[in-house]
């Protein structure tokens, strides 16, 4: 029997083959959904503008007085996070490629990033992308990024760091669903917990999202952006790296203001 969640999903985005073509995934995967997979959720809150505590109520808190109240600077910080972390967990489908076409700009050295970003996603298709993708993170054997902070931080994988980020997390009571393979220092999975913190989404502590970029993310997801800039396989994801490296050094910065 199909979860309320997906049902809602589908009748949002007009149908099941309507749902896969925006994520540009195959109507036969979709189909087989008995709710939407873990790694999916940003995804598909971003093609069908159902959010994410609706789609898996088991997994997101229902909106909160706390986060109801969050401010427009940190509502602009969780939807960035929010963002990287949709880009950073897989290829975009073309649905998300026009919207990122028509992100909004200013001059600030942010909205530079997002510009540029813009401007990848008109230049590209979801074919490209997910080409693009899968060399840069998943590859014949491996990708040409391992995005894990145990990676980056020990040269291995699945090490002290990740051990020390998940009792940190089990500490304010977040813990990774069963149906996602990934391990909790993804880059992805961080900076979807960052948004989750920020939002109010996921009750915690105040202060808890300095705590946890403090000593999960700021010794190693710079390097990680700059070298996506960088990597030989990436094109759109070249201003991804761009916009991500822009916006953790703004959070470095604001994090190191007296409060």
């Amino acid at each position: 029997m199909r979860d309320q969640g997906l049902s809602e999903a589908f009748r949002a985005a007009g149908g099941i083959s309507e749902l896969a073509r925006r994520l540009g995934i195959a109507q036969p995967s979709v189909s087989n959904w008995v709710r939407v997979p873990s790694e999916r959720v940003l995804a598909v809150e971003s093609a069908t503008g159902v959010r994410r505590e609706v789609l898996r109520p088991d997994l997101y808190q229902p909106r909160t007085a706390a986060s109801m109240n969050v401010d427009d600077v940190d509502r602009a910080r969780a939807q960035e996070y929010a963002l990287l972390a949709l880009l950073l967990s897989r290829a975009p489908a073309d649905e998300l490629l026009r919207r990122l076409a028509r992100l909004q700009v200013d001059a600030s050295p942010l909205g530079l990033a997002h510009a540029a970003l813009a401007e990848a996603a008109r230049a590209t298709d979801a074919k490209q992308v997910g080409r693009e993708y899968f060399d840069l993170f998943i590859g014949l054997g491996r990708g040409e990024l391992l995005p894990y902070g145990s990676y980056y931080l020990t040269g291995f994988l699945h090490e002290r760091p990740l051990a020390r980020l998940r009792g940190d997390l089990a500490a304010i009571g977040i813990a990774r669903a069963d149906d996602n393979p990934e391990p909790e220092d993804h880059a992805a999975t961080l900076c979807e917990i960052m948004s989750g913190l920020i939002s109010g989404d996921f009750p915690a502590p105040a202060g808890s999202d300095r705590q946890l970029f403090d000593k999960h993310m700021a010794p190693w997801i710079g390097r990680f952006f700059a070298d996506l800039e960088r990597a030989e396989a990436a094109k759109f994801y070249r201003a991804v790296g761009t916009l991500g490296r822009t916006f953790i050094e703004i959070e470095t910065q604001a994090f190191a203001l007296p409060s």
